[in-house]
């Protein structure tokens, strides 16, 4: 039977193939934006269920999204544990948030931030499933 990290870092992989191709596009429109901070919801939602996943498998439990963070941090998965404390923060937030600045402020944590957070994990999970 397949590890159940890998099986979710399939579909986190799926995801952040959209994701990526979503930010490295050129410049979006208004509504590009909004689908482009969608994908984030979604690619962070499986990045940190990948590392849950990937830490019980190695004997650390742990649920909750911010107990994961930690977890992960403490453990060098993730290479900055306050960015990834903020996409938790700003992930909650936007889900009921339909204020003009906050959506401006949380598209550009996305591009300038958080993007290269979810990739280093990705990469690091890319690398571990070929092991």
């Amino acid at each position: 039977m397949e590890i159940r990290w890998k099986q979710r870092f399939e579909n986190f992989q799926k995801a952040f193939s959209l994701f990526e191709s979503a930010i490295l596009g050129a410049s979006p429109s208004k509504l590009e934006k909004e689908g482009i901070i969608q994908r984030f919801e979604y690619t962070f939602e499986l990045a940190w269920k990948t590392l849950r996943d990937y830490m019980r498998y190695g004997g650390v439990e742990t649920d909750l999204p911010r107990a994961v963070v930690k977890e992960a941090f403490a453990h060098g998965l993730i290479a900055d544990g306050q960015v990834w404390m903020d996409m938790l923060e700003k992930r909650n937030l936007m889900s009921h948030t339909y204020d003009e600045s906050a959506f401006k402020q949380a598209y550009t944590a996305i591009v300038n931030d958080y993007y290269k957070a979810i990739k280093q994990v990705h990469d690091l999970f890319a690398a571990k499933s070929r092991e």
